[in-house]
């Protein structure tokens, strides 16, 4: 499976990934795991959507910053391991979406991430999950996703 070729299939171009705002690394590397830092859903220096899923966004705009912020997660990968065929399979995603009260359709949200890396990856894009609820997030927002990769 070619994953940069299939991005360019997709019509994504990567960004360069954005310097941490505060003290921690975007991927940190343990073994054959890579831990990616959480992303958000920027793009060109701009959150895509503020606010929060279930009042301000529909589920589908969720969606929509899910997908950014896997595009963004991609992109750490990409710049740590030079080649995105170096890895072998994501093994875990963690996905916060900030919701408003009584807003229960988080796992609807976070596959507009997940589908990205199963379109990228294949089969090694499917992977272990949870799509959790969260009252605020930082800078608002409305998705923040890490991931955890496994090197071939």
């Amino acid at each position: 499976m070619d994953a940069e070729k299939k991005l360019e299939e997709l019509g994504i171009i990567l960004p360069v990934p954005v310097k941490p705002v505060a003290e921690y690394v975007p991927v940190k590397q343990a073994g054959k795991l890579l831990f990616v830092s959480g992303q958000d859903c920027k793009k060109d220096g701009k959150l895509l959507y503020e606010g929060k899923v279930g009042r301000e966004l529909t589920v589908e705009q969720g969606q929509e910053a899910a997908r950014q912020c896997m595009i963004n997660a991609i992109a750490v990968l990409k710049q740590y391991v030079g080649d995105l065929d170096k890895i072998k399979q994501i093994v875990k995603v963690l996905g916060f979406v900030n919701s408003a009260e009584g807003f229960v359709l988080q796992p609807a949200v976070i596959n507009g991430g997940s589908r990205l890396l199963v379109e990228v990856f294949g089969e090694d894009g499917r992977h272990s999950r949870s799509a959790i609820a969260s009252n605020e997030l930082p800078f608002h927002t409305p998705v923040e996703i890490e991931l955890i990769a496994e090197l071939k």
